[in-house]
């Protein structure tokens, strides 16, 4: 995964033949995700529609699925923002993923081939090097990456879709980190995580999830509050 990551994914949808009203959900949600556009910060639907190179009905309908999903907050006048994250919502937010995520990665610790530990092996790489070279939504895009490729080995549908609408809130929070600590900040879980998948422990698995969570929580508390 690298900062084309977004790229590919549209390139794969496109070759998939995916309605244009799902496609341009799904670029508009990876915008989201990955940081292009900055909590808070309002950007028009004229803008959207060019950005996304798409018609006026199939951003309006992505912009309505976000919204109901709680990505994004009308502002009036045409314009939306993603919601800046409080140190309230955080709380919420992070009680759902630390109950959820290591449940997931648990149940995927079942299905957990040598082919898929080479795979989050080689996004874990992505991960550090984007960490390394500062850039944002290379990092963004690889860490997204990396948990839920684990996840979806879990096939625990319900709860996958759950995780997503929490991601949708909460990930963009982690532009600002990075931003601010960059190099600086603390060795994610990755590896111990991929450890425990060498050894086949599930348990070990889910805490080392539940620790990475954590860790990137205790991070986006640290920026909130310096902010405040």
């Amino acid at each position: 995964m690298n900062a084309n990551g977004a790229i590919a994914a549209d390139e794969s949808l496109r070759d998939r033949k995916v309605p244009t009203h799902e496609l341009t959900y799904a670029r508009l949600r990876d915008m989201i995700l990955y940081g292009q556009l900055a909590p808070g910060q309002p950007v028009t639907i004229q803008g959207l529609i060019q950005d996304l190179d798409a018609g006026m009905t199939p951003v309006r309908e992505a912009i309505r699925r976000l919204t109901a999903e709680g990505a994004l907050l009308p502002q009036g006048n045409r314009r939306v923002a993603v919601p800046a994250m409080t140190l309230a919502m955080l709380e919420q937010v992070a009680f759902a993923r630390l109950s959820l995520e290591p449940k997931l990665a648990a149940l995927a610790a079942a299905h957990i081939t040598p082919e898929l530990i080479a795979k989050l092996e080689r996004i874990d790489a992505a991960v550090n090097e984007a960490i390394g070279a500062g850039n944002v939504q290379g990092y963004l895009a690889a860490n997204h990456s990396f948990h839920f490729t684990l996840y979806e080995a879990s096939d625990a549908p319900v709860l996958l879709d759950i995780v997503r609408g929490l991601w949708l809130r909460a990930g963009p929070s982690l532009r600002a980190v990075i931003g601010r600590y960059g190099q600086q900040l603390s060795p994610d879980r990755h590896s111990d995580a991929l450890q425990a998948m060498r050894q086949g422990d599930a348990a070990a698995l889910a805490q080392a999830m539940e620790r990475d969570i954590q860790q990137g929580v205790d991070h986006i508390r640290q920026a909130l509050t310096e902010v405040n």
